[in-house]
């Protein structure tokens, strides 16, 4: 059987990784036994596959769905075609998005920007904001500020009255939450004037940016907090012979576009665009694929709990299977 490498890392990632040789068959082997010797380690479940659509289907209004969260952390996958039902205010979070498919108008009290397939945007801490979705899917990120871009924007939003063609100022409310703005962290629903919130922007010097990565191999990192990152992973085909292992942060990954076959040491599974996993930390894991694959990369220090049911699971395949699979 061959060898391969293994890249020890440490999260942030601000300085460069142990590299190590490894027999590929060890590495993904089953742990010698030892007659009469008492059982060492536990049982670990494989990886969990969550899917989600890629594409718009219609469908009535519902709360965004969660995928992962702990008290560090909250990621949700949300899809919409009209109007968020209230004005939205957070008192301890950031709230970052990525836009996988449709317009969305993002209207806030720093401007209004519409966001299309590939934008990434973060909503400050503390800033009301609503949305306006046409076919809209997008991944929302909530993290305890203070969140910084780690890359420069694209664009920003502006002032626009109306913020999208058509709009009339009605009764709206605004929703305060607290913690990680999570079901159950409401705090205080009452109306507000929406005009009065959107004008708000003409006294703010501070706008939303919209970062939109390029094609650059490897992953970038947008989004920095003490305890999480936010990237865009893109790679080439991969023989998946270079594996990567992180010491002290868990990987949450969602598949957008391409796809690719996930080796670990806790199983193998195939990803399609929409599918979301999270790799533990410790574990050991590459991909394998024969077109480019891009994908996110959230890495967090502190763990964050699968939260949905999972749509398929990974299974333990020996070196000569994944060999086969090159």
């Amino acid at each position: 059987m061959g060898t391969v490498k293994e890249s020890f890392e440490t999260f942030p990632f601000d300085a460069p990784p142990r590299v190590f040789e490894r027999r590929e068959e060890q590495l993904l082997g089953d742990p010698h036994a030892r007659p009469g010797a008492p059982r060492m380690g536990r049982d670990h479940p494989p990886i969990e596959v969550v899917h989600f659509d890629a594409e718009y289907v219609q469908r009535a209004f519902a709360p965004p769905r969660g995928v992962y969260e702990s008290d560090f952390m909250r990621l949700e996958w949300q899809t919409m075609n009209g109007r968020q039902p209230f004005y939205h205010r957070n008192c301890d979070v950031d709230e970052m998005s990525f836009q996988v498919a449709g317009v969305r108008s993002l209207m806030t009290e720093f401007g209004t920007v519409d966001l299309v397939p590939g934008d990434f945007s973060r909503i400050p801490v503390g800033v009301a904001h609503d949305n306006y979705g046409r076919e809209d899917i997008h991944v929302l990120f909530y993290v305890p500020a203070p969140v910084v871009e780690a890359a420069p924007a694209q664009r920003t939003s502006e002032v626009a009255i109306p913020p999208f063609d058509g709009w009339e100022p009605g009764d709206v409310n605004e929703m305060i939450t607290e913690c990680l703005a999570g079901p159950g962290h409401d705090v205080v629903l009452a109306p507000a004037d929406e005009r009065a919130l959107l004008e708000q922007a003409k006294g703010e010097t501070e706008r939303i940016q919209v970062l939109r990565p390029d094609d650059a191999p490897g992953t970038t990192w947008l989004y920095r907090s003490s305890h999480v990152l936010i990237g865009r992973t893109v790679a080439a085909a991969s023989d998946g012979r270079v594996y990567r292992r992180i010491r002290n942060a868990e990987e949450i990954q969602y598949q957008i576009s391409g796809r690719r076959t996930l080796v670990t040491q806790r199983g193998t599974v195939a990803l399609e665009p929409g599918d979301f996993v999270k790799v533990p930390v410790g574990i050991a894991f590459t991909s394998i694929h024969r077109e480019q694959s891009v994908h996110l990369t959230v890495a967090s220090a502190r763990a964050v709990p699968q939260v949905t049911e999972a749509t398929r699971t990974a299974e333990r395949l020996p070196a000569a299977e994944i060999e086969a699979l090159r």
